[in-house]
């Protein structure tokens, strides 16, 4: 990962919209929500308050505006503080 987040940030790789429903209608861009899931790619150190709770690997679920987005190598990724992850998922 070319990505080193600082303090209590994390990188995560968002999951990847689902193009079809269950039932197997398509859905278009234009109606498609940004994904609320995503896989831990890296992990800060924390702070002297702060201790992290997520690791490397790790499903999360996080708020629908949380993050910044980032660009590199073609490849999008979100960097949040741990704060804006709401839960791990098992």
């Amino acid at each position: 990962m070319k990505i080193q987040p600082l303090a209590d940030r994390v990188v995560v790789e968002p999951k990847a919209l689902e193009h079809k429903t269950a039932g197997g209608l398509i859905i278009p861009d234009t109606n498609k929500e940004k994904p609320l899931e995503g896989v831990v790619l890296a992990v800060g150190a924390g702070t002297k308050d702060i201790a992290m709770e997520v690791k490397v690997g790790d499903n999360v679920l996080y708020g629908k505006y949380s993050g910044t987005e980032v660009s590199v190598e073609n490849e999008e990724y979100l960097i949040m503080r741990q704060s804006d992850i709401l839960a791990i998922l098992k």
